[in-house]
């Protein structure tokens, strides 16, 4: 998905509204949002870890999350990582009154940022302005609205990789503005630049509105098969040969 070109400042009729007081830590913003796509560096580890708790929330599984900043840290950042993609990789969203700088080739993160602007419909308050503020570089109005979480993964059906994408999430106040297309469409752009020939994952079935998301992005949903896990207690069985029998291990 290509970058959009640099947008002109707001004009007085877009008015921009900021309240971050410690009483009332909220930014309102109306008429235009901007928003920039980006790689996660190491620098976004609190924010990772609230977002990924807050879709456990969502689906009630808080009880099952169980990672740490440091073991993410581990997971996303590691001192000899994978090649660029084939690794856990999260593509974090921010969203600013105000617009982005042009985004430099950063051969250092190996992904250029992707600027694009959103005409509102109506205001958008960042409730969380101080919690969520990005630390990327030096923009102080710049917020974590969602990110999409993917890696590589391998099928005996085809002799390349493609993508399991395993999470897209957006927090509440960003959500129905499109930006779901714009994350998602991202990832799958990156898997179509780079030699990948698939982006997989689970679409929950009884949420229809993530449902016919996906199915109108041009995914394809394959009734035939289901989910499988194997986990917990049932996996620890099979920890040193615990799930053999004495006739199994001679």
């Amino acid at each position: 998905m290509a970058p959009a070109t640099q947008q002109p400042t707001p004009s007085p009729s877009e008015i921009i509204t900021t309240d971050a007081s410690s009483e009332n830590n909220n930014v309102t913003i109306t008429g235009k949002i901007y928003t920039r796509v980006r790689l996660a560096t190491k620098s976004d580890l609190s924010h990772i870890y609230q977002l990924f708790y807050q879709i456990h929330e969502y689906h009630n599984y808080t009880h099952l999350y169980k990672a740490t900043e440091s073991s993410l840290e581990g997971l996303l950042f590691k001192e000899n990582p994978l090649p660029l993609f084939y690794g856990p990789s999260v593509l974090l969203l921010e969203v600013s009154p105000t617009p982005f700088n042009k985004p430099k080739n950063t051969t250092n993160e190996g992904f250029k940022p992707v600027l694009t602007t959103f005409d509102l419909k109506f205001p958008v308050v960042e409730g969380q302005a101080e919690e969520f503020r990005s630390k990327y570089d030096d923009k102080s109005d710049a917020y974590i609205a969602g990110y999409a979480f993917f890696y590589a993964n391998y099928s005996c059906f085809n002799d390349k990789p493609g993508f399991y994408f395993e999470s897209l999430y957006f927090r509440e106040s960003y959500r129905k503005l499109g930006m779901g297309k714009l994350l998602f469409g991202t990832v799958s752009s990156i898997a179509a630049n780079n030699g990948f020939v698939s982006v997989d994952g689970i679409i929950a079935v009884w949420n229809k509105k993530s449902y016919d998301f996906y199915i109108n992005m041009g995914v394809e949903v394959f009734d035939e098969f289901r989910y499988g896990k194997l986990h917990g207690e049932n996996l620890q069985k099979y920890a040193d040969n615990k799930g053999k029998t004495e006739e199994e291990s001679c």
